[in-house]
């Protein structure tokens, strides 16, 4: 029997899956790394942590596995977006890659904006210059470190350094290019016109390949270092939220992805190119040949929960480590002895600014509404329901643009949580579904590997033949006003305090 394996670079670790051709899976691994912040707003990896991650979770992987190297017929990389990784003429790693939740470029959103002009730069590109994107990034690099730019030779983003490092090619694909603001997104290819306009060069970009096409073989040095065969295909693959939304077969018009994962986004299938003219959610190239996606991103979903988690449950970290119980597993449990809508605690998840719908760099995490009644367990639900708050923002601007939503099929480590599931069908007042694949990224991509290798004819045929419908949530009727009450409160918040996250912000940058 022949496998396919996928590999999904996240902000938090690498995963790595083997699956057999029925979409089963027969061995995972998993590898964490930190992410740096040096400065409040702005968030650093290391590549060569990525590398050890992907290299060891491979090892791991086969030799639990059992499988001979031989036996992988294709591997797919699927991974966060938008980094900037910066590599010399001799393709060294200039400087730790700045990743996608980092704020530090509105100066250079400004400039690029002025330079080309807010409406042409969406007309070519799809998109509003905002801090999460690649090119703002490579300009703050060209405007603050001027000696790491002009030895830069080549950008790539970190799922296609990783490919770099198995194969020795130089390549990418439409899903994660359309993130960077380098690219044409309606024509799937890199725009002269806005590079000419920001002044870098094509070659310094990679070729870009079609998600299912076969982009590189691995090389016997990679070969020696994780355990592969040497000549493994190694597909196009996809950024992590069109990769996942392929593992979750949203490959048709109707079906929505909410996904909870350090970011939260909401994703939509589409067999055209819809903009949203305000610019509040993205259009980006999917990961099926031809087709795009429309979704509105969440900077700080999971990463709200994971920051609580971190800071405040220490005892449940202790508790996890000596019984094998996840803790959030544990902080979900203690959700629970809250009612819906937290008593009027609401709170705001911009921990790293917000994108969707007010791309915004500046925006802070605000617990609003406290008062001695609430305890911990307010606090933690709190968190859950202002993430999913935040998630029904680019629902209703999916809505407004007359997307069409079916169902909607919850994903990420979120969807590991029936409360949370739950809090997203009362607050999104619509059946929450779960499918029976669960490594999302990662199985998308395998998936993409299988089409590229001929084990499927096509994505949508892949999905069909491994995706079924597994758990179904529906609103629960007392919740929905509630929830609607306390969500038109949450969306005035905001506009209330916009003035001041900016003062903030200032005054940090005064005192640093």
């Amino acid at each position: 029997m022949g496998y396919l394996m996928g590999i999904d670079i996240g902000t938090s670790g690498t995963k790595t899956v083997l699956f057999d051709i029925n979409g089963g899976t027969v061995g995972s691994a998993f590898e964490e790394y930190s992410m740096s912040q040096p400065r409040p707003g702005w968030a650093e990896q290391d590549p060569e942590d990525w590398w050890r991650a992907v290299r060891d979770s491979i090892r791991r992987v086969l030799q639990e596995a059992h499988v001979a190297p031989k036996e992988v017929l294709g591997l797919g990389l699927s991974g966060q977006m938008h980094g900037a990784v910066l590599l010399d003429e001799d393709y060294q790693v200039l400087r730790p890659s700045i990743i996608w939740c980092d704020q530090r470029s509105s100066l250079q959103c400004e400039w690029i904006e002025d330079k080309i002009g807010k409406e042409r730069l969406i007309e070519l590109t799809c998109n509003p210059a905002l801090t999460g994107f690649t090119a703002p990034k490579v300009l703050w690099v060209r405007d603050n470190e001027p000696d790491i730019f002009h030895k830069t030779r080549k950008i790539l983003l970190p799922k296609d350094y990783i490919r770099f490092r198995l194969t020795g090619e130089l390549a990418s694909e439409v899903s994660d290019a359309s993130g960077t603001l380098f690219f044409d997104v309606k024509k799937r290819k890199w725009s002269t016109e806005v590079l000419s306009e920001l002044g870098i060069e094509r070659e310094m970009l990679p070729e870009v390949f079609e998600s299912p096409e076969v982009s590189g073989k691995i090389i016997a040095k990679a070969a020696q270092e994780t355990g592969l065969a040497v000549g493994t295909p190694v597909v196009g693959g996809g950024g992590d939220q069109a990769a996942g939304a392929v593992g979750n077969g949203i490959v048709e018009p109707g079906i929505i992805s909410s996904t909870i994962g350090t970011s939260g986004v909401v994703f939509a299938f589409s067999n055209e190119v819809k903009m949203d003219p305000k610019g509040r959610v993205h259009t980006f190239c999917h990961a099926v040949p031809g087709k795009w996606h429309v979704m509105g991103v969440t900077q700080g979903a999971g990463l709200s929960y994971r920051w609580f988690r971190d800071n405040f449950a220490i005892s449940e970290i202790e508790v996890g480590r000596a019984t094998g119980i996840d803790p959030y597993e544990l902080l979900g449990k203690e959700a629970e002895r809250v009612a819906s809508g937290c008593e009027g605690l609401i709170f705001l998840p911009y921990l790293m600014g917000e994108r969707t719908p007010h791309l915004d760099p500046d925006a802070k995490g605000v617990f609003f509404g406290l008062t001695p009644r609430h305890t911990r367990s307010h606090v933690i639900r709190s968190i859950m329901e202002g993430v999913t708050y935040s998630l029904r923002d680019s629902l209703e601007i999916l809505k407004e643009l007359k997307i069409p939503v079916k169902q909607i099929r919850a994903s990420g480590g979120g969807a590991r949580s029936q409360l949370w599931r739950q809090m997203q069908a009362d607050i999104f007042n619509s059946e929450i579904v779960t499918i029976n694949a669960k490594e999302g990224p990662a199985f998308g991509v395998a998936l993409l590997a299988g089409v590229g290798t001929g084990v499927y004819n096509s994505v949508e045929e892949a999905c069909s033949a491994t995706i079924k419908t597994v758990t179904r949530l529906e609103p629960v009727s007392e919740n929905l006003k509630r929830y609607d009450d306390y969500y038109n409160i949450y969306r005035d918040l905001y506009g209330a305090l916009k003035t001041h996250f900016g003062r903030v912000t200032e005054v940090v940058d005064k005192y640093i």
